[in-house]
């Protein structure tokens, strides 16, 4: 079996075994997607020396250390599980950083009121109701709308993320989730 082509399953198998190269493809595979996904998603004042890449990184680095912990219920589980993670740290920087009185001098204040990335492209209230229509999908639909739209996933990848025979199955499971996803975003404009 290719190492490009080897299921995220058989790579957490041979992880858990103690296999270096294993753990490092699932770093790999992993790493960029989730990247992208958290871009945007920590507020810019909360941001210090460590930025959101390193974050994830960092936070990729000690889930994959608890494999052991991880229970694969079904395809996509580990991306789920990875995407819960980061939002749980980055929770919880903002929660430190909210804690923590900033060491500055107020004759040089420049208030940045600036939304996120994520916030100017879609607007505050837009990613409210994107957010809680997300929660209102089935795990399916979410793991669909997260791999493509968030992480952008190909058709390919998503197939083997989430367990489809083909990447033509995996598009048509983005298409139903995405009217779905629509569906539910004007039920919670209401």
């Amino acid at each position: 079996m290719s190492q490009q082509l080897e299921s995220t399953s058989h790579l957490l198998d041979r992880a858990r075994s103690g296999d270096q190269t294993a753990l490092e493809q699932l770093f790999a595979r992993h790493l960029k997607p989730l990247q992208r996904w958290a871009s945007g998603r920590l507020p810019r004042w909360a941001r210090d020396v460590a930025d959101t890449d390193d974050l994830v990184q960092d936070t990729l680095i000690q889930s994959l250390k608890r494999l052991d912990a991880f229970e694969v219920r079904r395809a996509g589980a580990l991306q789920a599980y990875l995407r819960q993670a980061v939002v749980n740290r980055i929770r919880d920087e903002i929660r430190r950083k909210g804690r923590e009185p900033e060491n500055i001098d107020l004759d040089d204040v420049l208030v940045d009121g600036a939304s996120s990335p994520l916030e100017q492209a879609i607007g505050r209230e837009a990613l409210q109701r994107y957010e809680g229509a997300l929660e209102r999908l089935t795990p399916q639909e979410r793991d669909a709308i997260v791999a493509r739209i968030e992480m952008g996933y190909s058709y390919g990848e998503m197939a083997e993320a989430l367990g489809k025979p083909t990447a033509d199955a995996a598009r048509k499971a983005a298409q139903r989730a995405l009217v779905r996803l629509v569906e539910e975003m004007k039920r919670g404009a209401r």
